[in-house]
């Protein structure tokens, strides 16, 4: 490897700015403050996505709903059939 190309790989410590979780981890990326800390914006302890709080979509009843509205439609009646023969076709 060349050196002097590669970033500094250390120890930083993160703060989450939603809950104020903070803990230590090892990351080429600089502090952004004055105050020696990554700061994020979100964390795995209070994203919904982590913590089992995520909204679920109930995609049975949407699905139930679709089958109701579109069985009481009367079914598109069918095309008259032609009696023409290919002989008399496109004349």
């Amino acid at each position: 490897m060349r050196a002097g190309i590669h970033p500094v790989y250390k120890l930083q410590t993160l703060h989450c700015g939603s809950c104020g979780n903070e803990w230590q981890t090892r990351t080429t990326q600089e502090p952004s403050s004055s105050d020696g800390k990554v700061h994020l914006e979100i964390c795995s302890n209070c994203h919904p996505f982590f913590t089992g709080k995520q909204k679920l979509m109930d995609k049975a009843g949407r699905i139930e709903r679709f089958r109701r509205r579109y069985s009481q439609a009367a079914p598109a009646p069918a095309a008259p059939e032609t009696s023409e023969t290919p002989e008399t076709a496109g004349q």
